[in-house]
């Protein structure tokens, strides 16, 4: 595990699932670990659909802790689309199919998918959490390429058997286990390992 001065990058695309995003950026400051964050269009009009605090407030709450750094999605001069830049990987969160696509076939037309690209030649951890359902074939064949890229596919799909009683139960569990793919902790929380039956 590299020092924590080292960034993580979260790239955030336009599917549903803007609430794991804020949540897992908050998360990695809370840790001190510093946070660069690149976002595409369709990704803050999702945000603001479902979300009451506005992406603007959020940067504004990111950059005041001292830890956070922004980049506009156009923006392939940014230290993140180079692979001299040291990072500690990235995570994308939501993961829109448009995205995955564009990753696993190489196309680097923006920050976000540059950056994913750079975290893969690198062979640095890349995780995305795509939101979509039913998958097609065309859906899953990309990601499957990715995965065997060494990329990690963490679906945003509930843990039932941890029995969530609210929507921010399910996002922290996806928090969770996007730090621990992302290699930031080691496991999860004792409450949200799996201990066979409960009565």
């Amino acid at each position: 595990m590299e020092s924590k001065s080292t960034p993580a990058v979260v790239g955030i695309s336009g599917a549903s699932g803007s609430i794991v995003a804020r949540e897992t950026i908050d998360k990695l400051i809370q840790m001190n670990i510093p946070v660069i964050v690149t976002a595409s269009s369709a990704a803050r009009m999702v945000w603001r659909e479902e979300l009451d605090e506005s992406f603007g407030d959020a940067l504004e709450r990111w950059v005041d802790s001292g830890q956070f750094t922004y980049y506009h999605n156009s923006d392939l001069a940014a230290p993140i689309a180079s692979g001299t830049f040291p990072t500690l990987g990235m995570v994308v969160v939501p993961c829109s199919m448009s995205s995955i696509g564009a990753i696993a076939h190489g196309i680097t037309d923006n920050l976000m998918r540059r950056a994913a690209d750079v975290s893969l030649k690198e062979r640095r951890p890349l995780v995305l959490l795509p939101r979509e359902t039913p998958l097609n074939a065309i859906h899953l064949e990309n990601m499957a390429i990715l995965s065997r890229l060494g990329a990690t596919i963490l679906a945003i799909q509930p843990a039932f058997y941890m029995r969530p009683k609210s929507l921010q139960d399910i996002v922290a569990f996806f928090v969770e286990r996007t730090l621990l793919a992302l290699g930031v902790k080691d496991s999860l929380p004792d409450a949200m390992r799996y201990e066979g039956h409960r009565a």
